[in-house]
C-alpha cells in the first residue's frame, strides 16, 4: 500500500486531547469539564497558560464560564478563566471595529477588573497577570509605564521564564502597538540573554521578527515591498538570531518532546530557520515537529501547509 502523502496537522489545541474533549462541554454549556481540566493541570504553568488561553477563546462566544462562576463564585480557576475570557472578548471587539478604532473603555476596564479579581483569588498564579498585560494593549495610549512595570513585576515574581508572559510584553512594546522595533528587539534580546539553557525565551527574537514583518507589510499595502522587506528573513542578523536561539534553547533541552504549550514556539523557530536558509537547524526542527504544526507564523508568508511541505522536501525531511 502506498504511503500517505505528508500533510501537516493544524490541530487548534496543538495535540492537547484533554483540552479538545473539554471543548465539547463548552458547546453544550457544561462547565464541570473546565473545572476538572484546570484542576488536573496543577502547577504545570506552560500547560496551564496554554489551556487557559485556548479555553478563553472558546468561551468568548458563550456563557459557560459565567455559569461556572454562578455555581462556584469563589473558585480561583473560574475567576482566572473569566479574566482571560473577558480579555479575549475585548480583543474580538477590537478586531471587529478595525485597526485604530478604539472600543468602549468600559469593556477594557471590565477585563482589567476581572484580571485583578482573579489575581486576588489566586495569589500565586501568574496567569491573570498575563491576561492583564495583554489587555493593556487595547487602551489607545497604553497604560502608565509605572503601572505596566508593576504588573510585569508581579508576573515575573510568579513565573520568571513565562514565554507567554514575555510575549505579551513584546507585543505591547512593538511598533504595531505602543512601542517601536528597537524597544521590542531590546526586550526580546534582554530576555534571551538571561534565560537558562533549555528555556524557550530566546525564541522571542523570532516572534519579534514576525512582528516587524507584519508591521512592514501593513505599511507596504498598495506598494511594492521594499528591498529590506524582501531580505527580512535571510539577512545576516536573522541568520545569526536563528543559530543563537537553536543553541540556547533547543540544544539545551532535555529531550525532543514538544508539549502542546510549546508547539507554537517551535513553529516560530522552524519557520525562521527555513526562511533564513539554515538547513542544519530547519531540518531537525521539522523532524521534531513531524505532522504537528501551527498556522502562525507560516500564514504570514503564504499558505502554511504548502510551505511546510515544500521546506520538508527542500531539506530532505522524512516521516
Amino acid at each position: 500500500m502506498a504511503r500517505d502523502r505528508f500533510a501537516p496537522d493544524f490541530d487548534p489545541d496543538c495535540g492537547d486531547s484533554a483540552l479538545s474533549s473539554v471543548r465539547h462541554d463548552i458547546v453544550i454549556g457544561r462547565w464541570q469539564g473546565l473545572r476538572d481540566l484546570l484542576r488536573s493541570t496543577g502547577r504545570d504553568l506552560t500547560a496551564r497558560g496554554h489551556r487557559v488561553r485556548l479555553l478563553a477563546q472558546a468561551c468568548a462566544g458563550s456563557s459557560t464560564v459565567e455559569s461556572w462562576l454562578a455555581a462556584e463564585p469563589h473558585s480561583a480557576d473560574a475567576l482566572v478563566l473569566r479574566a482571560a475570557t473577558e480579555t479575549a472578548r475585548a480583543f474580538h471587539l477590537a478586531i471587529a471595529a478595525g485597526r485604530g478604532v478604539p472600543i468602549e473603555q468600559h469593556r477594557i476596564d471590565g477585563a482589567v477588573l476581572a484580571c485583578l479579581a482573579a489575581a486576588e483569588a489566586g495569589p500565586d498564579d501568574p496567569t491573570p497577570w498575563i491576561s492583564l498585560i495583554s489587555v493593556a494593549r487595547l487602551y489607545p495610549c497604553g497604560v502608565r509605564r509605572r503601572e505596566l512595570a508593576r504588573w510585569w513585576d508581579e508576573l515575573h515574581r510568579r513565573d520568571p521564564y513565562s514565554t507567554e508572559g514575555h510575549l505579551q510584553v513584546l507585543h505591547y512594546y512593538s511598533a504595531r502597538w505602543h512601542g517601536s522595533h528597537g524597544l521590542m528587539y531590546d526586550f526580546a534580546r534582554d530576555a534571551a540573554g538571561v534565560a537558562p539553557p533549555g528555556c524557550a525565551l530566546p525564541v522571542l527574537v523570532q516572534y519579534a521578527r514576525v512582528e516587524e514583518f507584519r508591521h512592514s507589510l501593513e505599511g507596504a499595502t498598495g506598494r511594492v515591498p521594499s528591498v529590506g522587506l524582501s531580505q527580512h528573513w535571510n539577512n545576516d542578523g536573522a541568520v545569526g538570531d536563528v543559530r543563537r536561539t537553536w543553541d540556547r534553547w533547543i540544544i539545551g533541552r532535555q529531550d525532543d518532546t514538544v508539549a502542546p504549550g510549546e508547539l507554537r514556539d517551535v513553529n516560530h523557530l522552524a519557520h525562521a530557520a527555513c526562511a533564513a536558509g539554515v538547513a542544519d537547524v530547519a531540518a531537525p526542527l521539522l523532524g521534531i515537529l513531524g505532522r504537528r504544526a501551527t498556522s502562525t507564523p507560516w500564514s504570514y508568508t503564504g499558505d502554511p501547509a504548502q510551505q511546510i511541505v515544500r521546506w520538508r522536501k527542500e531539506w530532505g525531511v522524512r516521516d
